[in-house]
Formats: structure tokens, sequence, C-alpha cells
């Protein structure tokens, strides 16, 4: 009897292995699950040959579950060989093989072994309570080379031990490249020993931008000195080289350069003085391409690079205004001298000139995407983040390039219901978004794809004040990164992923790790209704049927409606929703506004598309009764950098109406501008369109936006509204001599 209860219990147990996948993030490239498990010991021996570095972090990272002690091979439980004769990029393959009776890596290098440790790792953590670890043989090994997280301390600084916690993440869901940036306008963040003044002065700012941006508030307390001293980088890129993370430094430049310029002010263009900025955003000053200012700059590389052994040096290249070079006489000769096509061509002679220092010292730099701009420099390698196209020309021209688009890989972005999420810099990048994201564009064929590197998400820390937001901002969007640059992410099954997410946060509650729990709450989604008007999707990770709602504002209760299907909306409401367990609520309460007009639900076509970074429901956002918010650019508006927006409407029948409206929105600080004018017709056969109304700037400024207009009794099927973007953004305004963004939201007529 006991033998047939034994026999059942391990067909059981057999049965749960193969039909739920093992809670491992990133998931295997291989995994065969066999009969049997290894029944975990009050005490794991562990071989006494295994690499000792290592072998110490498995040490500490299982202490508070399992005790080890080495023996010798031949009697140790978990054992470990090096494969022989690796082939070319093989550095990070593992095989990790869990028999009733032993566990074994193989591997042909110390990382692999490394790797291989965070997976069984994973698996002890996943087994604590049953005691029992599955039979497998995993083959394992990533498809980019580049799987990074970037971490902006100038904005905000974080301690030594914060920057070595953030490495620790990396490693547990073994990402391989941190990029740190440490300089920036608002504050230079190394020590320079050939410069000090950069930290002297550069390293502090009298006061810090507060709350949203269009608030334009600040907290009147100065910010620092803050930065690392040599000695504790040296500190730090070992404490990253013992987890097999590759430190890329970046070093700013010829833009976002304030705070090296208050320190040297004979760098610019023009006298100054400066001082580190205090708002965030875009500034005009920027570095002079002179002499003086390139001797500058290789010195700074010189100590940077004696203390970073990576590959690749970041030297910037993003977002350089370039109005001082237009008005600098040095500027203007330098380009006539160097038959220079402008400005732009200047920033790739200044770009080129570092790129050659660089390599004379056996060295590549990489750059955000804006280093195309005049011509890509010879070997320089491209870091694709203001979409996929900065990318798609590096691979295509045979360089190197990482995918960072905003859309999908800026963790600054909200991750839930801007409403319910702390302070953001805008954007809408869930969990999983994340997870879709393919890092090869489907433009580039397979030998082009060869340079893609791999993947990185980037934690701009303009409104993260300190490393609790950090890990709120990345976690569990790190997860989702991790298992798209093992390439192993299959967003078709997104849920299945989702639920081994939710199996992580076990790990981080004992962390102390303050992660965001957005998948929990409750997401809504406004589609077309079968009557031509709306309805309201809701959704959440748990199950459905613990939602509860009301349609008259009030905050829902345990007695409140369940949700079963879709809300139609048939006029202007709120609804209001939570999610309830066991008759306790166990998520935030999510709150949505609409504003019904004879518009809303109705067929649209944009004639242009927005931007990927905003885009969220594409054109049908203008007709879902959703009025933006104007200091949260999250989910409902469309931002269009440099377009018009061009819109026509199918109300579906010859419909009365005497009103349209629209919002239009303005934060110059983020380059973000009122429409410059604004045209309305309309039309019975979407060919032949009437112009009934046409309204200019000054009416577009003296209205802040907000749009209501008059347009007589009109009665047509269709309607076309085209409102202007203001185009380049003039001097003196942040951003100056580049494309204007234009965010428009609602349109809607009565």
């Amino acid at each position: 009897m006991r033998r047939t209860l034994s026999i059942f219990f391990i067909l059981l147990l057999n049965l749960m292995f193969a039909q739920n996948k093992l809670n491992l993030i990133p998931y295997p490239q291989n995994i065969q699950v066999s009969e049997g498990a290894f029944s975990i010991p009050s005490v794991l021996s562990i071989s006494n040959d295994l690499p000792k570095n290592e072998t110490e972090y498995l040490k500490k990272r299982l202490a508070s579950i399992l005790p080890l002690k080495e023996v010798k091979k031949a009697d140790a439980q978990l054992v470990y060989s090096q494969l022989p004769k690796m082939p070319v990029g093989k550095e990070e393959t593992y095989i990790l093989e869990i028999s009733p009776k032993q566990i074994q890596i193989k591997s042909y290098t110390k990382q692999g072994y490394f790797l291989a440790l965070q997976t069984l790792i994973q698996l002890f953590e996943e087994h604590q309570t049953d005691k029992k670890l599955p039979v497998v043989k995993i083959e394992d090994q990533p498809k980019f080379a580049w799987r990074g997280m970037h971490l902006d301390v100038c904005r905000h600084f974080f301690t030594v031990d914060e920057v070595k916690q953030y490495i620790d993440y990396l490693a547990m869901y073994k990402l391989n490249t941190f990029h740190w940036h440490l300089t920036d306008d608002q504050g230079w963040r190394i020590e320079i020993k050939k410069y000090p003044k950069l930290t002297q002065i550069g390293s502090k700012r009298k006061e810090s931008m507060i709350g949203a941006y269009v608030d334009n508030t600040f907290d009147g307390k100065p910010y620092g000195p803050y930065f690392y001293t040599q000695d504790q980088i040296k500190d730090v890129i070992k404490y990253a080289q013992d987890r097999h993370i590759t430190i890329v430094p970046e070093i700013e430049m010829p833009g976002h350069a304030l705070a090296a310029l208050s320190a040297y002010p004979e760098l610019a263009c023009t006298k100054g003085p400066f001082e580190p900025a205090t708002k965030w955003g875009v500034f005009d000053d920027v570095f002079c391409p002179k002499d003086e200012t390139f001797k500058f700059l290789e010195n700074v590389l010189d100590e940077v690079i004696q203390l970073f052994p990576s590959q690749y040096i970041h030297i910037g290249g993003d977002e350089c205004p370039k109005i001082r070079w237009k008005e600098c006489t040095h500027c203007q000769e330098l380009i006539k001298k160097n038959n220079l096509k402008d400005e732009h061509g200047l920033q790739s002679y200044f770009i080129q000139r570092i790129e050659k220092y660089v390599n004379s010292k056996g060295r590549k730099i990489i750059g955000w995407d804006e280093i195309l701009e005049g011509g890509l420099a010879p070997n320089a390698a491209v870091m694709s983040w203001t979409g996929v196209n900065g990318g798609i020309e590096a691979a295509k021209a045979k360089h190197f390039a990482v995918m960072t688009p905003g859309a999908y890989c800026y963790f600054d972005h909200y991750q839930g219901d801007p409403q319910s999420e702390p302070n953001a810099f805008g954007g809408f990048t869930p969990l999983e978004k994340v997870y879709s994201y393919n890092p090869i564009p489907a433009e580039l064929n397979a030998e082009q794809a060869k340079y893609i590197m791999g993947v990185q998400a980037n934690l701009w820390t303009e409104y993260i004040l300190d490393f609790k937001q950090v890990q709120y901002m990345i976690f569990p969007r790190l997860m989702a990164l991790s298992e798209v640059g093992w390439g192993t992410s299959d967003p078709k099954n997104y849920k299945e992923f989702e639920n081994r997410v939710i199996g992580q946060f076990n790990v981080l509650d004992k962390m102390n790790v303050n992660y965001a729990k957005s998948i929990y709450n409750i997401s809504g989604k406004v589609t077309p209704s079968n009557n031509g008007g709306i309805a309201y999707e809701l959704s959440t990770s748990q199950n459905s049927n613990g939602i509860r709602y009301t349609l008259d504002g009030t905050t829902p209760t345990i007695n409140s409606k369940i949700y079963q299907t879709p809300i139609a909306i048939p006029n202007s409401l709120t609804i209001k929703s939570a999610y309830f367990e066991g008759g306790q609520l166990k998520s935030a309460v999510s709150s949505q506004e609409f504003t019904v007009s004879k518009t809303t639900g109705k067929k649209i076509t944009l004639e242009q598309q927005p931007s990927e970074n905003y885009s969220f429901g594409g054109a049908f956002t203008l007709v879902d009764g959703i009025i933006g918010n104007t200091r949260q650019l999250g989910k409902t508006w469309l931002g269009f950098n440099g377009k018009d927006v061009v819109a026509t409407i199918d109300f579906g029948q010859k419909t009365n109406f005497s009103e349209v409206y629209f919002n239009t929105l303005e934060n110059k600080g983020s380059w973000i501008h009122l429409a410059k004018s604004a045209q309305i017709f309309v039309s019975d056969d979407n060919t032949n369109f009437k112009l009934i109304k046409e309204i200019g700037k000054e009416e577009i400024q003296n209205a802040k936006g907000k749009i209501r207009l008059n347009v007589g009794t009109q009665n047509a099927k269709y309607l076309k509204i085209s409102i202007e973007n203001a185009g380049i953004i003039p001097a003196g305004n942040p951003g100056a001599d580049s494309k204007a963004w234009l965010f428009v939201d609602e349109i809607g007529v009565n």
C-alpha cells in the first residue's frame, strides 16, 4: 500500500511539473522535465572545486534558504565541469542537469556557470515549501549579447550601496550590462582628478523641480554635492565584475553639458555664467567644438577609460540644440573650413573627432541615435531610443545597435493607470507592452539583424526621488526585459508570463523590494460598441469575478455591481472600479470619467500616425470619450513629433451639430507647443470637403489650447479636422531648431 501511494505521489508530482512551466525568469531556451525529484536536504553538499567567486555568491543568495557545505567532488550533491573547446559566442551557454541524486552544471566559462546558478537559485526559491526540485535538463544561452539596464544618477543621485543593489537586480535576471549615466545638465557625478571643479561646482544645484513639470514648482533646497570618487567607482566596477556585469559609463557631449560648463564656462560658445540646471529638459548651452573643449574631453575620457574596462564608452550625443553653434563665429568658421553642410554636420564632426580619440585608446563609442545626424562616425554603435529607425539605419549601414525605443523600454513611463500611479515622466509602458517587444525590426533581413547587439531599458530619474521609487519603476518590468533579451518571450502567452512574475513577488517581498503592484489593479480599455457608441472593458491579473464597479462616481464596495461584460457608456458618467478578494479590497480604486459627444465611438482615420511613445489606443483615443489630463501624458493623449494632425470622423449618417471641440497641450520645456492653426471641414461623400471654420495661432494661445468652436448649424456625414503642428521650435525655447511636439486629445461635437 505504501509503495502504491509513493508511486501515485511521484506520478502526481511529475504531472504537476509537466503541466506547469517552471517559475523561471527569463525562461530557458530548452527544458526537458523527467520523472522523479531531487529532495532538498537540510544542508546541500557542494564540490570543493567549484569556481570560488561565483560559489561565494551562491552561498549568500541561499543563506536564508539552505546552508551549503564543501566536500570532495565524489561526495557532492552539486558539481561543476567545464565544457571543452568553446565555440564563438557561447560564453554565456550553460547546461543544468538535476537528477534525483545530484545537481550538475556545465559551461564553457565562469560566466555561464554564474548564469546557471541564477536558474538554480530560482528553482530553490520556488520549491522552499515542497522541498522537491524537478528532475530536469536545461540547455540554455541568451539570444542577445547586450541585455542592459540604464540608471540616471544626475537628476537624482543614488549611493554606492544603492547602485550595488541595482546591479544585484540585473544579475538575478541575467542582464549583463549596466549603463551608468554619470553626467548631465543637472549634475556631474564622477570625480575627474584633472578637473576638480567638475565636482566642486558641477555636483550640486541650488534647488530642484518638484511635482509635475507644468507646475513649474521648485523645492528651494540645495541638492548636493553628490558624486562618486574614483575609489568608489573602482569598488562598484569590481562588484559588477564579480557578477559578470559590464558597466558602460556615459559622459554626455556635446549637449546636456550645463553642469560641466558651470565649472568651466570657457568651454561654451558664450561667456556664461552658468549653473547646473534646476529644471528638467534640454538647454541651449552646449560644448563649443573648439580645441580647448576637445582637449578637456580627451583628458576626461582618459580618466574614464582608465577606470572602466568596458569595450564601449557612451558619449551621449542626444538632444543637442544647435542655436549656440548657429550664433557662434568660431563654429561657423569651422563649418566652412571643413566643408560641413550645416550644424548637423558639425555635430557629426564633433562625434567623429571624439571617436578617433576613443579608438586610439583601444575602445569604441556608442551614442544615442542623434549621433546619426550629419553622418555616423566610422566605428560607432547606436543606441536607438527615439524609435526603431536609428537602429534600422545603423544596422543597414553595418554598424552595431542596441534597441531601446522609448515606447517599450523607458521605465520612467507610467506602468499602470496614471491616476493611481506616482508622478512619472509620461507615456504608458505597462508590463505587457515591454514583454511584447521584439528587438529585431521587421525591416531588417537576416544579415542586417546580426548588427542588433541587443536590448536595454532606461531609467531617467527626473521624477524618481529615492531608491524605493527606483525599485518601483523597474519591477516587475525588468523581468519582461530580461525575457525579451534572453529571446524566450512569447507575447501570445503573456498571461503565463504574468503568472511567473507573480510567482517572483515572494522573492522580492523577502528582499524588501518596493515593486509596483500595478498588474493587480483594474485596467480599463475603451472599445467601440455594436450600437456605434463605446463600452468600457475592465480586466485584472486576478479572477475578473472579483471586480466591483459603480456608475455614479461613488467608491465601490463588496456589495457594488459585479463586473461581467464590457460596460456600455450611453452618456457622460464616471466609472469607479476595484478588485476584491475574500471580502477585502485588494487593489487601488480606479476612476474614469467619460464625456460623451456625437463623435464618441465613431470611426476615425488619421492621415499621419502618432509617435509610438504616445500612441496608446491609436486614432480611437481621439473619440473614446476621455478628456486628456494635462498633468499626465500617459494613456489619454496622442503625440505627434513634427507632424500635423489630420483626422476624419465618419458619423455613419448625416448628423446635426453646431459646436466642435478639441484640446492641444503646451509644455515648452518638453518641446510640446500649442497648435499653429486649425481648420474644420464637412463632407457627405468623404471626397469633397467644405471648410466651415478656421482659427489661427493667436486664438489657440488665448484659449490655452482648449478649443471650443461655434461652427453654425451643420448637417453632415463626415467631419475633418486639420490641426497644424508648430513646426521647428524657435530660438529662445528649449529644443530650439528641433521639431515641435503636438499633443491632441478628444475631438468632440455637440
